[in-house]
């Protein structure tokens, strides 16, 4: 690659912060340490890497492991860096990786046991965190519905702090469908809402049992249809003054209640 940010390979890459290149590639890009340290684990999803100098040298181990497999790594200027980051502080590695999501087919043969439906969730920075979240709670599977924020959008992938790379994601999957299919392998249904029953006051016997939670948009909740295809309406109590949670932290909070019950009775 040429060190010249407006050479013609430069701005093809640079062209993956737009959703359209994203989907006519099937590519996204993957920025910082942290992903190069994930990368190295799943080196087969990797197109190519660009690193600075100074990059180059302080991630040695890692872009050798990355090497060794047969990946292209390229060395390039501080303003190449630049013209490819999507943040204002680039930290001297950008990586081009393939897209990973699965079909919902897919993610029921895997037999869930956790799996996390999101309807129409618009805020980057909350699917990312949900994303994190569901992967450290050990959920099998994220399905987002058709009108949600691109799981590859750049601070959905930052958000997710390396997390798209282990949680299997399912992407524009009608949600009726979807809670249909789960159903039918013996999974219950949880939707999150303002007006459901107390999740303190839910069994522990019960929220051990394989489990979806959906979680609908910030402004609007989830589509109304969706509450006659569910098992239960389930809410957070609120004890102090805040009049609502934030939509990733009730996620948080829902999804550690399944994961805590869950390992218990294993």
């Amino acid at each position: 690659m040429s060190n010249d940010p407006s050479a013609a390979k430069v701005r093809r890459v640079a062209r993956l912060s737009q959703k359209d290149a994203r989907s006519e590639t099937g590519l996204f890009l993957l920025e910082g340490p942290q992903g190069l340290k994930e990368l190295t684990h799943y080196p087969e999803i990797v197109h190519e890497i660009f690193v600075t100098e100074a990059a180059s040298a302080r991630y040695a181990q890692e872009l050798d492991l990355l090497r060794s497999s047969k990946i292209n790594i390229e060395v390039v200027s501080e303003r190449v860096i630049e013209k490819l980051s999507e943040t204002q502080t680039p930290q001297g590695i950008v990586a081009v990786v393939h897209q990973l999501h699965i079909d919902l087919e897919d993610l029921i043969e895997a037999k869930p046991k956790l799996v996390v439906l999101l309807d129409r969730i618009q805020d980057p920075g909350n699917a990312g965190t949900i994303l994190r979240a569901a992967d450290a709670a050990g959920c099998d599977g994220v399905v987002f519905s058709p009108g949600s924020v691109d799981v590859y959008n750049g601070k959905v992938v930052r958000s997710t702090a390396g997390s798209l790379l282990h949680v299997p994601v399912v992407l524009g999957t009608d949600l009726g469908l979807a809670i249909k299919e789960l159903q039918n392998i013996g999974m219950q249904v949880f939707l999150a809402d303002v007006d459901g029953e107390s999740l303190p006051r839910i069994q522990p016997e019960v929220l051990g049992q394989p489990t979806v939670w959906i979680f609908g948009n910030e402004a609007n909740g989830a589509d109304p249809a969706l509450r006659s295809q569910v098992d239960k309406v389930v809410s957070i109590p609120i004890y102090g003054s805040a009049e609502s949670l934030n939509l990733a932290t009730a996620a948080s909070i829902c999804l550690y209640s399944s994961a805590f019950a869950q390992a218990a009775g294993r």
